[in-house]
């Protein structure tokens, strides 16, 4: 499956939308676009996940990156994440304690 990508920006803030599959083989599309932002000075950004199916190692791994370049210009990365199967896969890992985690987009573009 295809991983789909839209940007916008609401309230100073740029909201990625993910659908699809974050997975070795559609992951550096999404590092790519992150990089894209960053590089165009936009450093508070908001991946809603909501409509992405699986996600694996290698998915995280392009967020923790993405998080760590927004940092580097003390930006922020907000993950919408409402789906317990990729909730879980943070937790496991650990990355739901470094990563600002919400439900919807609304709280997101608040917190």
């Amino acid at each position: 499956m295809d991983l789909t990508l839209e940007t916008r920006d609401i309230d100073g803030k740029t909201v990625v939308a993910v659908g699809g599959e974050i997975d070795v083989y559609t992951a550096p599309k999404l590092r790519d676009k992150i990089t894209e932002l960053v590089g165009a000075g936009v450093y508070d950004l908001v991946i809603d996940l909501a409509d992405v199916e699986f996600l694996d190692s290698t998915g995280l791994g392009v967020l923790v990156g993405g998080l760590k370049k927004v940092r580097a210009h003390d930006g922020s990365l907000a993950l919408v994440c409402n789906q317990d199967r990729l909730l879980k896969i943070f937790r496991i890992t650990g990355l739901a304690k470094v990563f600002a985690i919400h439900e919807d987009q609304t709280s997101a573009l608040a917190g």
